[in-house]
């Protein structure tokens, strides 16, 4: 055989070995990627691995959906809520900021930078962020009403009374909002 033809056969069994998918059950290898196949929007990948409560998989689908779409706002948002879920308060706060630099009429954005400095014991201006979210959403949002109310208790609490020890924790609602609820003891 010449150099040529075991080219020509070289390339052949290249080629076969990439067209197609074989499928049949005698195979022991898997299915490769279908190129038919059309990609799922990564932000809704995203919100439906936050429902799921797999924050470091959603991180990864909002990231994905960065490169398509650009930091958005909206990416921003679901990246810094992905963040809130794993608790990792820093880099959320940041990312929500940066979320409402480009688009500060969002409520739910601002619900959820109150979220973060709410945690972060920031109570007077978590307060405020949820003013805003609450302004912003004409007082529609049952959630982002009683986030305000939680805020206000609280920071009259630490301005008249004792200081005292109270759990909370952070109940999500909807695709990328959270509610703070009193754990009752």
């Amino acid at each position: 055989m010449t150099k040529a033809g075991a080219l020509v056969a070289f390339c052949a069994v290249l080629a076969a070995c990439s067209g197609g998918q074989n499928t049949s059950p005698e195979t022991p290898f898997a299915p490769g990627l279908s190129q038919r196949g059309e990609a799922v929007d990564g932000m809704l990948v995203g919100h439906r691995l936050m429902a799921a409560g797999e924050y470091d998989l959603a991180v990864d689908a909002f990231s994905r959906a960065a490169l398509t779409d650009g930091m958005s706002a909206e990416v921003l948002a679901g990246l810094g809520s992905a963040h809130l879920g794993m608790g990792q308060l820093g880099t959320a706060e940041r990312m929500l900021r940066d979320a409402i630099d480009k688009d500060e009429n969002a409520p739910e954005i601002w619900n959820n930078l109150g979220v973060v400095l709410m945690e972060k014991g920031k109570t007077a201006e978590a307060a405020q962020m949820f003013r805003r979210a609450y302004a912003f959403d004409n007082g529609e949002s049952d959630a982002i009403r009683d986030n305000l109310r939680l805020a206000l208790a609280k920071s009259e609490k630490s301005y008249y009374g004792e200081v005292e020890e109270q759990d909370y924790k952070l109940v999500r609602r909807g695709s990328s909002d959270y509610l703070i609820r009193r754990v009752s003891g």
